[in-house]
C-alpha cells in the first residue's frame, strides 16, 4: 500500500498546491492488478486467528495493520511473530513467543508518509510547473523537493561550494634523509609544514649547518587494533559503495534478496551489539565447511572464539550475520561479494584483536625535532580474515640513544594545499546518519532519488558531483529559506516520529504541527520564487531559445519547437504554450496528418527497443484530453513518468474515442487485451512485422508476418464483437489455398488468422495456437474475453469547445 491524494487532487492544473497541505490522504494498493487485498480477504475466510510474519521494523509493523484491515480480523485475534532470520530455529522461537502488533510504530510510519507526501508533492508541483514552463534545458522530468531528498542534495552541493571557493596556499616542509644500516629513511618534521618560505629557509639553513642528527628518544609500545563491532545497515551500505562498487540502492536490493533466501539475517538494523543469547558457536559452525574461509573458522572453534566488542543496542534487530553457508556459484558475482563481506565481518567480530609493536625514534638537529616510526605485527588477529584492514610491517634499523648520524640529503619541499574531493556515497551516508536524515531503510532511496532526478551524477570512485540543476536548486533554497535544504528540520521531524513510535507523542499533533510549519514556508517560498528564478535564468535557456522546429500549432499555424531534454515537450513561441509529450521514446512527425478536433499536426512516438510499440498522438489532446471523464482512464496507462507526481501521462490517439478520426481507438481498436482491461490497437507503422499493441499495458500480439498490408474495417464480428481486419498477403507467401491474397476475418474467431497470431508479454512467448473451430464466426477463443473493445470510452462523450 502507498499513501496518495484522492483523485480530485491529481490534476495539477486544477489543484492549488497550497490546498494539498490540508487535503485528506488515502492508501492505495501498490499493484492493483495483483489484487493482494482481495486475495488476503479470501484466504482469511473461515480462519479464527491471524499470525503476522512480516519484517520486524516500523515499516513491517505498518504493513501488519494494512493486512489486519484487508482481512477484517479483530486485533484481539491477531498475533505478531518477531524474528531476525528465516531459519528454522528463529521461526520456531518466534512461534513460541507470539506478541501483538505495535500500533505506535505503525502510526510513526503513517506520520512520516503523510508529511513527506504533502510537503514533497506541494513543493514539487509548484516548482516543476513554474520552471518547466520557462526553461527548455533543465533535463529533468520533475523538479522535485523532498524533506529528506533535498537536505541530502544539500550536503553534495555544500561540498561542491567548498571546492569552488577553496583558495590554495603554498607551504614548505623540511625533509631530511639518512642512510643507516642499509636503510634510506625520510624523517618527519615535528612542525609538519610552514606557510612562510623565508622562515622555512631559515630552519633549512640551521639544519644544514649542523649536519648531524642526534638520537634523543627511543620508544616501543605494544599497540592493539580492535576487531570490529557488529555490522549494521549503514556500515554495510558504506562498505558496499566504497569497497564493493555497489550503490546503496543496489546493495539493499541484494541484501534483501539474501535475507529472503535465508542466507543472512534481517538486513535493516541500527544495532551493532549482539544480544546476550546470540548463538555464536552455531553461527560459526554453519561456516566451518565453507571452501573460502572454513579452515579459519575451524581454527576459531578449536582454539576458542572471542566475545565481540560491545556496540550499540537500539532495541531493533541483532547485527547482520550469515545464517548458512553458500558458494559463489550459487549466488552469482554481485550477491557473492556482499555475502562474502558479511561473512568476513562477522567472523572478524569474534576473532582476536590485531597486535603490533610500534617503535618511534626521535632526532634533534639545529634545535629542530624529527622522528621516524616503524611497525612490526606480532599477531594478525581479525586482519587475517579481513586483510584490507591489516597493519603493514614497516622496518626501521636499530638506533642507540645519543647516537649521531649524518644527514645524507636535505630537501625543502614546496607543496600546495588542495581542496576536499567531492563526496563519496559512503561519506554522504555518514553525514545523513550523523544529522538524522532518513532511516537505515530510506537512506538508499534518497540517494537514488537525487541521482534519478539528475541533481547529482555518480562519477569515478562513486563520487557524487552535483549538476547545474542541483546546484541552482540548493542555491535558490538558500536565497529564500535555508531551512528547506538544511538537515535541522528533518532531524527534528525524525526525533518526533521516534517519540510516536515509542508512544511518547501523539500522532495527530506531530503531523499537524509539522504540516503547518511547512505550509507557512511554502507560502513564503511562493512569494519569493523570483529570487530562485533569477538563478535559473542565469544558468538555463529560455523555451524560446531551445529546441528545433517540428510540427505546426493548430492555433496559430506556426511551427512549434521540439525540446528533447526532459521533460520532452513542444513549445509554441507565438502562443507561448507548452505541450508535454511522452517521457520516453522517439518523437517524429506522423505523415503530416492533422487532428480533426484542433488542427494540430499529429506526431508518432516510438518506444525504445526492437519490440517497442509505436502510437500516434496529437500534442494538444495529449496535454489537454478533450473528452470528459477520460482522466481516470489515462491514469491507468503506462505512458507517463512513474508515480503520480510529474507531467507526461496524457491521451494518445490509441485512447481517443473520436468516432470518425482514422487514428482513434474507435477506428484502430481490434479486440480486448488478454492481459488487462485495455484494447489491442493496430500499429500502422509495424510493417512488415505487423502487430497489435495494448493501449494500457505492454502486451504485444504479432500478426501474419507475410502480409503486405493489414487494416481495420468498420465491420464487427457477430460472435465476439471484435473488429474485422483485412489482410493483404504477399503473392509468394499467401497461405490461402486458391492463391488469392485478400482475406477478411476476426483474429479471434477466424481459424486462418488465429493460427497466425503470436502473443508476447514481458519475457515469455506463448503461442495462441489454433484450436478447433468453424473459421469465421467459430465462437470465442480461449485467452481472450469476448468484450469487443474492453473498457472503451463512450464515443458519444461531449467534445470540448475549441
Amino acid at each position: 500500500m502507498f499513501s496518495d491524494f484522492p483523485p480530485k487532487y491529481q490534476d495539477w492544473a486544477a489543484t492549488d498546491p497550497l490546498d494539498l497541505f490540508e487535503a485528506q490522504i488515502v492508501k492505495n494498493e501498490s499493484n492493483p492488478k495483483a489484487h493482494i487485498c482481495r486475495h488476503l480477504n479470501q484466504e482469511a475466510r473461515g480462519c479464527r486467528y491471524l499470525v503476522l510474519w512480516l519484517d520486524c521494523d516500523r515499516e513491517g509493523e505498518n504493513i501488519c495493520f494494512e493486512v489486519i484491515q484487508s482481512t477484517g480480523f479483530n486485533i484481539k485475534d491477531t498475533y505478531r511473530a518477531r524474528f531476525s532470520a528465516v531459519t528454522e530455529k528463529d521461526v520456531m522461537k518466534a512461534l513460541d513467543n507470539l506478541s501483538t502488533p505495535n500500533r505506535d510504530e505503525a502510526l510513526a510510519v503513517d506520520a512520516r508518509q503523510e508529511i513527506d507526501l504533502k510537503v514533497g508533492v506541494a513543493f514539487t508541483r509548484y516548482q516543476t510547473s513554474y520552471f518547466q514552463g520557462k526553461y527548455g534545458n533543465l533535463d529533468s522530468r520533475v523538479i522535485s523537493y523532498g524533506p529528506c531528498q533535498t537536505p541530502t542534495l544539500g550536503f553534495c552541493v555544500q561540498r561542491y561550494l567548498q571546492i569552488n571557493t577553496f583558495k590554495p596556499e603554498k607551504f614548505w616542509s623540511l625533509h631530511p634523509y639518512i642512510l643507516f644500516q642499509g636503510y634510506e629513511i625520510q624523517l618527519e618534521w615535528q612542525r609538519s609544514r610552514l606557510f612562510d618560505k623565508t622562515v622555512a629557509m631559515m630552519f633549512q639553513k640551521l639544519v644544514a649547518e649542523d649536519g648531524f642528527l642526534e638520537v634523543t628518544e627511543i620508544s616501543e609500545k605494544q599497540e592493539t587494533k580492535g576487531r570490529p563491532v557488529g555490522l549494521n545497515t549503514v556500515n554495510l551500505l558504506k562498505v558496499a559503495s566504497s569497497a564493493l562498487g555497489f550503490g546503496p540502492h543496489m546493495a539493499m536490493q541484494i541484501a534483501e534478496r539474501l535475507y529472503t533466501q535465508g542466507y543472512i539475517s534481517y538486513p535493516r538494523t541500527e544495532s551493532t551489539a549482539y544480544p546476550p543469547s546470540f548463538d555464536f558457536r552455531g553461527t560459526l559452525s554453519a561456516q566451518a565447511n565453507n571452501p573460502t574461509w572454513g579452515s579459519y573458522v575451524q581454527g576459531l572453534l578449536a582454539n576458542g572464539y572471542h566475545k565481540p566488542r560491545s556496540g550499540t543496542d537500539v532495541g531493533d534487530h541483532p547485527p547482520i550475520t550469515p545464517m548458512k553457508s553458500v558458494t559463489e556459484d550459487t549466488l552469482g558475482s554481485d550477491a557473492w561479494k556482499l555475502y562474502q563481506y558479511i561473512c568476513q565481518h562477522f567472523i572478524g567480530t569474534v576473532s582476536p584483536d590485531c597486535k603490533y609493536l610500534r617503535r618511534k625514534v626521535e632526532f634533534s638537529i639545529g634545535g629542530e625535532s624529527f622522528h621516524c616510526t616503524g611497525h612490526q605485527v606480532t599477531a594478525k588477529g581479525f586482519t587475517a580474515i579481513m586483510p584490507w584492514l591489516a597493519v603493514n610491517d614497516k622496518n626501521i634499523p636499530s638506533f642507540t640513544k645519543g647516537q649521531k648520524i649524518e644527514v645524507s640529503k636535505l630537501d625543502l619541499y614546496e607543496g600546495t594545499t588542495s581542496p576536499p574531493d567531492y563526496l563519496t556515497e559512503s561519506e554522504l551516508i555518514s553525514l545523513m546518519e550523523k544529522h538524522g536524515i532518513g532511516t537505515d531503510a530510506s537512506i538508499p532511496v534518497h540517494i537514488n532519488n537525487i541521482c534519478e532526478r539528475n541533481y547529482v551524477q555518480v562519477q569515478a570512485s562513486r563520487r557524487l558531483v552535483p549538476t547545474t540543476l542541483g546546484i541552482t536548486l540548493v542555491r535558490g533554497y538558500q536565497s529564500i529559506d535555508p531551512d528547506l535544504c538544511l538537515p535541522d528540520i528533518r532531524s527534528f521531524i525524525e526525533q518526533q516520529i521516534t517519540l510516536i513510535a515509542k508512544g511518547q507523542a501523539d500522532h495527530h499533533c506531530v503531523v499537524q504541527h509539522v504540516i503547518q510549519q511547512f505550509k507557512q514556508k511554502f507560502s513564503y517560498f511562493v512569494k519569493k520564487i523570483e529570487d530562485m528564478d533569477a538563478l535559473f535564468e542565469a544558468q538555463f535557456s529560455a523555451l524560446t531559445d531551445s529546441g528545433r522546429a517540428m510540427s505546426k500549432c493548430g492555433k496559430c499555424l506556426r511551427y512549434m519547437k521540439y525540446i528533447s531534454a526532459q521533460p520532452t515537450r513542444l513549445y509554441c513561441g507565438t502562443c507561448e504554450e507548452v505541450y508535454y509529450l511522452p517521457p520516453m521514446g522517439t518523437i517524429k512527425l506522423y505523415k503530416e496528418l492533422s487532428c480533426p478536433l484542433d488542427n494540430f499536426e499529429l506526431l508518432v512516438c516510438s518506444m525504445p527497443g526492437p519490440e517497442g510499440k509505436a502510437f500516434p498522438l496529437c500534442p494538444y489532446c495529449y496535454s489537454n484530453p478533450p473528452f470528459e471523464g477520460i482522466e481516470s482512464l489515462i491514469n491507468t496507462v503506462k505512458n507517463g513518468p512513474s508515480g503520480k507526481i510529474g507531467k507526461g501521462a496524457g491521451m494518445p490517439c490509441t485512447l481517443c474515442p473520436h468516432p470518425t478520426c482514422p487514428n482513434s481507438l474507435v477506428s484502430q481498436g481490434v479486440c480486448a487485451c488478454p492481459e488487462c482491461s485495455g484494447t489491442l490497437v493496430l500499429d500502422p507503422l509495424s510493417a512488415p512485422k505487423w502487430r497489435l499493441c495494448c493501449n494500457k499495458c505492454n502486451c504485444l500480439v504479432f500478426l501474419a508476418q507475410g502480409a503486405h498490408r493489414i487494416s481495420t474495417t468498420k465491420e464487427r464480428c457477430p460472435e465476439c464483437d471484435s473488429s474485422i481486419v483485412e489482410v493483404d498477403f504477399n503473392k509468394k507467401t499467401t497461405p490461402l489455398e486458391d492463391g488469392s491474397t485478400l482475406h477478411r476475418g476476426c483474429i479471434l474467431c477466424d481459424e486462418l488468422l488465429h493460427s497466425l497470431v503470436e502473443m508476447k508479454h514481458g519475457r515469455g512467448f506463448r503461442r495462441m495456437g489454433s484450436r478447433g473451430g468453424r473459421g469465421r464466426g467459430g465462437g470465442r477463443r480461449g485467452g481472450y474475453r469476448g468484450r469487443g473493445r474492453g473498457k472503451m470510452v463512450d464515443p458519444k462523450m461531449s467534445f470540448r469547445d475549441f
